[in-house]
């Protein structure tokens, strides 16, 4: 390795929860951002939750002397609320949107309606090329019972696959994210395993901010408290995740976290924190092309616990479907029947409707939405079902590689 560094970049990541007409103080919020990154000056920043596009357009704007270079990532009902902001010219982009990502009936959440996605820009400096991903994976919205849990971990798994499928041509690997994972979480660990990901809280030389890099503090004005009460320090769910591949090797110098309002603020940007890291690039020596990691025993049990997760998630799609189907199989019987009684009091003179016209008529309307909304729910069901059992087979094939690379030595 080169003694000084080839490149340094500055990272600036936050999920900034700016949910139009929710989020609270949203515009002075998203005005503060704008500020802040405009005086600091970063080479990228890796934006989540920007759901309105008026947001992006008004932070373009304001940004475009210092950051010529942006793309918002368009997904879903309402956006992926994913942005980047660059220094360097974007040469390209891709979106991917997950194939699971909660439940559209589940309104409260909300998750199913922002499509959750990764975004991929590629940029070239100095000659050196760099993969730059943005995510946002489903939130956890009850630890103790996650039903969403097998969702995030199918997430996690197709968001590796998809950093190691794209990156084979690039020099470095950047992943700015809210995760909504905690560190020792097994989403973490098969991103990190699987993909080869240094985190750079735990690898920086110089570690600034928030105790434990936390990323929801309790002393944020606008975080849950109840979420909270049971991590009085806060919790990590924020990361800036990177390597080097080819002849390059990337070190992080500093991590840091923001913690209270902003400068000269009574508010703080987000009810997450940000995350800033300085990366440094080196040009490794010869002989030292680290394409080809050595494949880590613990990442069987990694992918094993993962595949238990995805089964769990299966279990549970599969008793949705049944129930689904048979509930519309039911609503089916129901029409049938009403069709056959009203057939027989048009047809047959002697037999009297059995109920007040307009009572039919109610309960008819009430069979065809029953049968509408569970036939619904039965197909989208059926498509859970597939994508999760996709993905075991996809786990239960590397599974089987990294086994035969370890029995192979």
């Amino acid at each position: 390795m080169d003694k000084g560094p080839q490149l340094q970049l500055r990272v600036f990541d936050l999920n900034c929860w700016a949910i139009r007409y929710l989020s609270k103080l949203r515009q002075q919020r998203i005005e503060l951002i704008g500020n802040v990154l405009n005086q600091e000056g970063y080479d990228l920043a890796l934006l989540q939750e920007v759901w309105s596009e008026k947001d992006y357009w008004e932070l373009k704007k304001k940004l475009f002397a210092r950051y010529p270079s942006s793309h918002y990532f368009k997904s879903g009902v309402i956006g992926s609320g994913l942005c980047i902001f660059s220094r360097y010219q974007i040469l390209d982009t891709f979106l991917y949107q997950y194939s699971v990502n909660g439940y559209p009936y589940m309104f409260q959440h909300g998750d199913w309606f922002g499509g959750k996605s990764v975004g991929l820009v590629i940029l070239k400096i100095q000659e050196i090329v760099f993969n730059i991903y943005v995510t946002h994976l489903h939130a956890e919205y009850c630890r103790e019972k996650d039903a969403y849990l097998p969702h995030r971990v199918v997430q996690a798994w197709e968001l590796a696959q998809f950093i190691q499928h794209t990156s084979k041509g690039a020099d470095v690997v950047l992943l700015g994210a809210d995760l909504n994972m905690h560190p020792e979480d097994v989403g973490i660990r098969l991103l990190r395993g699987w993909v080869g990901l240094q985190d750079s809280f735990i690898a920086a030389e110089k570690v600034e901010g928030s105790e434990d890099g936390s990323t929801l503090l309790p002393t944020n004005c606008f975080t849950s408290k109840k979420e909270l009460r049971c991590y009085p320090h806060g919790i990590r769910i924020d990361y800036i995740l990177y390597k080097g591949l080819s002849h390059y090797e990337v070190k992080c110098n500093r991590h840091e976290t923001t913690t209270g309002t902003a400068p000269n603020k009574d508010i703080p940007y987000s009810d997450h924190e940000a995350v800033i890291a300085t990366l440094s690039v080196y040009k490794r020596g010869l002989g030292k092309d680290l394409n080809h990691p050595r494949v880590e025993p613990v990442l069987v049990d990694v992918l094993n616990e993962a595949r238990m997760e995805v089964r769990v998630g299966l279990h549970s799609a599969e008793r949705q479907q049944y129930s689904c189907g048979r509930m519309a199989i039911l609503a089916m019987l129901l029409l049938l029947m009403q069709a056959t009684m009203g057939l027989s009091s048009m047809f047959g003179e002697a037999l009297v409707q059995p109920f007040p016209k307009f009572s039919f008529s109610l309960l008819s309307l009430l069979g065809v939405l029953v049968l509408l909304i569970s036939a619904a729910l039965y197909l989208f069901h059926t498509i859970e079902v597939k994508v999760l059992q996709g993905t075991e087979e996809q786990m239960r094939v590397g599974l089987q590689t990294l086994q035969d690379k370890l029995s192979s030595g």
